[in-house]
């Protein structure tokens, strides 16, 4: 039985609709610095909330820190249904660069300045970025739910991880998502979504977008596309929609247009057979 593309209660308590924004490009070139409109970007966080879009992801090193700031420029007094998650987990040195630290002792500093950025007494979803190859799992998780005692997280997830790394997690504290590259044309953390499903636990997919030559002419995918009177990336949206009853896919934009466009895919219905051929296309790509 397919999923339909609703609604998931994350953590069991927080409903949210099953596709979300990623909100890493309302920064500047590199994810550095400010965008180049940050009136446009605010204006474009709070559309998204009228637009009954109740997810959005972020992370401390967007911008860094640009991303949480404007999110609360933009949105405070937050709408109550608003669930705002963020990560903490790397270093920008510059433009680009991304260094993994998952010391405790830093994330939970990264985690006290995200409430403070975001103006929250708590962090609905709170997700280390990445494994640091230099601190055992166990031990920055740890941090987390020492953090989630404090009241200061109401939820921990992962992000960037293998089906290993989220059974150790799960062995220090309760793990409620993951979040991993995933898309159409790029399922190498297939085995990660089909933990998830079987756990209940949400998976957040980032670049879901990334249809490269599959939306070409020619492709199941543009045809499918075509068929519909949509765009190939709205197909590839619906695709992971109905692909998994946990999936929550989270395209970003720093365009209004491009979000609506995105959106629209929630209403989006495939037919079983095109979601086996775009199955069959995704496993060969």
């Amino acid at each position: 039985m397919r999923a339909d593309p609703a609604t998931f209660l994350l953590g069991g308590d927080l409903e949210v609709f099953r596709l979300g924004f990623g909100s890493m490009r309302i920064t500047g070139a590199g994810i550095w610095g400010d965008p180049p409109d940050p009136a446009g970007a605010r204006e474009l966080l709070r559309h998204i909330v009228e637009r009954d879009v109740n997810l959005i992801d972020t992370a401390d090193s967007y911008g860094p820190e640009v991303s949480e700031r404007l999110i609360a420029e933009a949105l405070r007094p937050y709408p109550e249904n608003l669930v705002i998650a963020t990560k903490g987990g790397f270093e920008r040195p510059g433009p680009g660069q991304w260094v993994p630290n998952g010391r405790p002792d830093r994330l939970k500093r990264c985690c006290e300045s995200s409430l403070l950025r975001l103006k929250l007494e708590r962090i609905d979803l709170y997700q280390l970025h990445t494994v640091d190859p230099k601190v055992p799992i166990e031990d920055s998780i740890a941090a987390l739910a020492e953090l989630q005692d404090e009241g200061k997280i109401r939820h921990i997830g992962l992000s960037n991880v293998s089906v290993e790394q989220i059974e150790r997690a799960q062995q220090i504290a309760a793990i409620v998502s993951v979040q991993n590259h995933y898309s159409v044309v790029d399922r190498a953390s297939e085995d990660e979504l089909r933990f998830c499903e079987d756990a209940g636990i949400a998976f957040l997919a980032y670049f879901p977008l990334a249809t490269g030559e599959l939306a070409e002419s020619g492709t199941a995918l543009a045809e499918i596309a075509d068929r519909h009177g949509a765009t190939p990336a709205q197909v590839a949206l619906a695709w992971l929609l109905q692909h998994s009853r946990v999936t929550l896919p989270i395209p970003g934009t720093g365009q209004i247009a491009h979000f609506d466009e995105n959106i629209e895919a929630a209403e989006l219905e495939l037919e079983e057979d095109e979601l086996e051929a775009l199955d069959e296309l995704a496993a060969a790509s």
